[in-house]
């Protein structure tokens, strides 16, 4: 067989996808040929093609691959036929994971253990590696490997979304604490992902700007945490700057995921896109960053401290994407990802 089936989107403001037929991408050299038997979804993947011009060619926008490895290519020596994965594909390059055969780095490639199903597998990659980057790599707090020997508050709004839950996975890993987690109808959700004996808390921003101020200070105060240094804006928006820039100290900083970017005031502001994984010339070359997280996600999926995020199998496979982007631009879901069992596609 030397053909596939991929989904593309096609530019424009509508979500509009085509499943078509295409040659099955090779490895070059330091990539892995992963056949996928599961692609996750992220916003990005309605969004781009809303950014391309009308007159770009349709691209096959997956990122989040888990499935088996089928070829490698040369200079890769961690990875053989036959192993069960998980990878972040480089965005915007060939070889996406809305396909039966994507491409991936070896450094953005991991070992997923047989207690990891590849559903659970296809939600970590893009999303845990965004949250990788804006802790580590923006914000410089400590890792799973270096933890942190003292307080450090951190503050998450949105904390109910994929790179949300996953930056309070990644912090509790590191010993980060106290959380201050903001979210809303995913309130439920984030509680189960807190540690409340070391001041974990999610506050409801639907009870208004004013009044998770409140609460947060309260907080704070209540058992002498200090003040809050860091911050994230996992992709929200400006409604998370009216409590953001309150709550974080002056000399702090704030971090936001594109899309996002606005004012913070007299913090620190930096941003988070997740494209340094693979070398980005605008914001830096995170590659040694991600290959360290990608073999700490395999010790952590083994051992049993790190998990993937809710998801929904969306039926259907391949042909399932589209409706699925246009659910996620309508803001269908919440604390959860939509994913493809690539087999469920009708006709393979």
């Amino acid at each position: 067989m030397t053909t596939m089936k991929q989904v593309v989107g096609i530019p424009g403001q509508e979500v509009k996808c085509r499943l078509e037929s295409a040659p099955i991408p090779k490895p070059g050299s330091k990539q892995v040929l992963i056949k996928v038997v599961v692609s996750g979804s992220n916003p990005k993947d309605w969004k781009v093609p809303g950014w391309a011009p009308a007159d770009a060619a349709p691209l096959n926008n997956g990122d989040d691959i888990a499935g088996i490895v089928e070829e490698v290519g040369t200079d890769v020596i961690v990875f053989k036929k036959g192993d069960r994965v998980a990878a972040f594909h480089e965005m915007q390059a060939p070889g996406g994971s809305f396909a039966e055969y994507a491409i991936a780095w070896d450094y953005s490639t991991f070992h997923i253990p047989p207690s990891t199903s590849f559903e659970e597998a296809s939600t970590i990659p893009l999303a845990a590696l965004t949250a990788a980057v804006s802790l580590n790599w923006n914000l410089g707090l400590p890792t799973p490997w270096l933890p942190a020997k003292a307080t450090i508050p951190l503050v998450i709004y949105g904390a109910s979304t994929s790179v949300g839950s996953f930056a309070i996975k990644l912090a509790r890993a590191s010993n980060i604490h106290p959380i201050i987690a903001i979210a809303g109808k995913g309130c439920p959700f984030v509680q189960t992902l807190l540690d409340t004996s070391k001041g974990d808390v999610v506050f409801d921003y639907r009870k208004g700007a004013e009044e998770t101020i409140k609460s947060i200070r309260q907080h704070l105060k209540a058992s002498n945490y200090g003040e809050i240094k860091h911050g994230i804006d996992p992709g929200i928006g400006e409604s998370s700057k009216a409590v953001l820039t309150e709550v974080v100290a002056p000399d702090g900083a704030i971090n936001l995921v594109l899309p996002s970017d606005w004012d913070t005031g007299a913090a620190k502001k930096t941003k988070t896109m997740v494209g340094a994984i693979h070398n980005s010339s605008v914001f830096g070359d995170a590659r040694d960053l991600g290959l360290v997280f990608c073999r700490w996600f395999t010790k952590a999926l083994q051992e049993g401290s790190f998990e993937g995020h809710p998801y929904e199998v969306r039926p259907g496979g391949l042909e399932a994407v589209e409706q699925a982007l246009k659910d996620l631009k309508d803001g269908k879901n919440s604390a959860s990802k939509y994913v493809f069992r690539i087999a469920d596609t009708p006709g393979l």
